[in-house]
């Protein structure tokens, strides 16, 4: 079941239409994207790197410059400590490329997800300490080690936090105060106290900042710190941020220079891909080359993928890359396998009841829970927490729905985790194997989620009869890309769509192509991608078995349907054609 609406912000769309020279059409879809007056209008039809905000408006970037350029001077060690995922991974060689540059002393290190877990350790802090490590500049984590920091701090160690996730905090007297590091400088634009005028960049967006201001004080040319934006563009998607305001800018700029990236390790990682003909886009980097990315750190060790990136020669590259698809190929397989149980469970026993699901695999590996959690939302639309055996104890991801802040539900119960930490839709924990089952039963106790926040809801941006589709219309909305998060690719909707006949497609038979007949007598060819065997069932119950067979031996029929979808040119041999492809159907 689904609640369909159609989104309806007011606006004076013909005065904006005609202001910006777009479609009437367009005008709405940015105004749905609560994207007001001429000037935010104007960076998101056409912002560009002028339109970036000045770096050293980031709290603590000054400082950090000033920091880092004594420790140059002085030839101290610096060592990065990144994270395991692909925004870890990209700010690690952001930050390493760029300090190189400065003439800096500095190595990294990247916690093995399985033996260090997430961010910071006090092993980490140690091995750097003995190896002579004078500075630690911590990217993509580092803002919840209260006591990580602290234990680098008592060493004598000199500690530069960059991180984009939330801040602890503890209520008094119904007022949130903040929990933070003792360290030397932090960069998070979260801070409260940070004037940053855009919050939401991700680790790697961070550290570009940071190399921005250290390049501008070596007086290096600005298009060298400008290089970064693809890999920040990368690591903005795969961990999918909000795209929009500066993060849409940096991801259009770095697809646009990615599509002819000079990186070596990219270029392999596309070409194994079979991405060499195409247009990078937003859906190739969080579905195709992120989890690539991704992979080294689930199954085998991130710096693999930083490795990749740091490729000097091509042929090391290619086998690099081939190895990290392999790895992927091999993730994707496991995934399936931990899914179809998690599934089972959900099913079969009492969580079946449960407003927060806890799913217990302790046979998954750990790396998959996320992905999974992921999955699981997206068949229950319920917030889910996958949680694993671990060396130590339980470790878990959790994946949330829009009502449900992940992060300050899991505040309520803090004192359960061994380490916790996260975002309203996401998080990550460490828990005693004893206390899995009472956090199941806290998570649930505590949430004012109701029956209706389980209900998927489907955002109609416009009601659009199929007639008013026009190849000038597609191309224009070719400028609301890259889509993502915050920014959804646009959904447009005709009620009563008479099917005319259709066919299944696809060697796994998993297309059906339609023709369908709307109202105003237009016809056009359909394309649907989702599940098959469920739309044959649900027509089949809707109109009967002789109805259906009709539908598919291309003879009148009394099927129609009313749909969701997205307007494309398809060229087949050199011809043309408009079509739509379905998203959801009732």
């Amino acid at each position: 079941m689904e609640k369909w609406f159609v989104t309806a912000k007011r606006a004076d769309f013909k005065e904006i239409s005609s202001r910006f020279g777009i479609n009437q059409v367009t005008a709405r879809i940015i105004r749905n994207r609560d994207i007001v007056g001429d000037e935010a209008i104007k960076e998101y039809l056409n912002g560009g790197l002028a339109d970036l905000h000045d770096p050293k408006l980031l709290r603590g970037a000054r400082e950090a410059v000033a920091l880092l350029n004594n420790k140059i001077n002085e030839g101290k060690k610096i060592r990065i400590i990144g994270d395991y995922d692909i925004d870890g991974v990209n700010a690690t060689y952001i930050l390493y490329k760029g300090l190189l540059r400065c003439n800096a002393n500095v190595d990294y290190e990247i916690p093995d997800r399985m033996k260090d877990g997430y961010g910071i350790n006090e092993q980490l802090i140690q091995y750097a300490y003995e190896e002579g490590v004078d500075t630690i500049v911590t990217c993509d984590n580092g803002i919840a080690a209260i006591d990580q920091i602290a234990y680098a701090k008592n060493l004598g160690m000199t500690v530069i936090i960059t991180d984009h996730h939330e801040l602890l905090f503890k209520e008094e007297e119904g007022e949130k105060i903040c929990i933070r590091p003792n360290a030397d400088v932090i960069i998070n634009p979260k801070q409260p106290e940070c004037n940053y005028p855009f919050p939401n960049l991700c680790g790697a967006a961070v550290a570009f900042k940071l190399i921005s201001c250290m390049f501008e004080d070596h007086k290096i040319p600005k298009e060298e710190a400008e290089a970064f934006i693809e890999f920040a563009a990368i690591a903005t998607v795969g961990d999918v941020m909000d795209l929009i305001g500066e993060n849409r800018i940096i991801v259009k700029e770095g697809l646009r220079r990615l599509t002819n990236t000079q990186n070596n390790g990219l270029k392999s990682l596309i070409k194994v891909n079979g991405l060499e003909e195409s247009d990078i886009c937003a859906y190739h980097i969080g579905f195709v080359l992120g989890p690539c990315i991704n992979a080294s750190g689930r199954l085998d060790t991130a710096k693999r993928a930083l490795a990749l990136l740091l490729a000097e020669s091509e042929g090391d590259a290619l086998r690099m890359a081939e190895e990290l698809k392999s790895l992927n190929d091999e993730r994707k397989a496991m995934t399936l396998k931990g899914f179809e149980q998690a599934v089972e469970l959900v099913e079969t026993t009492e969580l079946k009841e449960d407003k927060v699901l806890v799913v217990y695999l302790p046979d998954c590996h750990e790396s998959l829970a996320g992905i999974i959690a992921g999955r699981i939302r997206e068949r229950f639309h319920k917030p889910v927490f996958v949680l694993t055996d671990a060396e130590d104890g339980v470790k878990g991801s959790g994946r949330s729905i829009e009502a449900y802040n992940m992060f300050e539900e899991m505040v309520k119960c803090q004192e359960l985790f061994t380490k916790f930490g996260g975002h309203p839709m996401a998080a990550g924990l460490s828990i005693k194997k004893e206390d899995v089952e009472t956090l199941r039963i806290r998570l649930n106790e505590l949430t004012t989620l109701t029956e209706d926040d389980f209900i998927p809801r489907v955002s109609i941006d416009v009601a659009m009869p199929i007639d008013y589709i026009s190849e000038e219309l597609i191309e224009e909305l070719e400028v609301l890309e890259p889509f993502g998060k915050a920014n959804p690719k646009p959904v447009f909707a005709e009620k009563n769509l008479n099917v005319l006949s259709a066919r299944i497609l696809g060697q796994n038979k998993n297309v059906i192509k339609m023709q369908v007949l709307n109202s105003q007598g237009m016809v056009m060819d359909a394309m649907y991608f989702g599940d098959v065997e469920k739309f044959n069932t649900y027509i089949t119950e809707k109109f009967g078995t002789a109805e259906v067979e009709k539908m598919y031996q291309n003879r009148e029929n009394t099927i129609s349907i009313s749909a969701t979808y997205y307007p494309q040119v398809n060229v087949f041999r050199n011809v043309r054609n408009m079509q739509i492809v379905i998203q959801n159907y009732n």
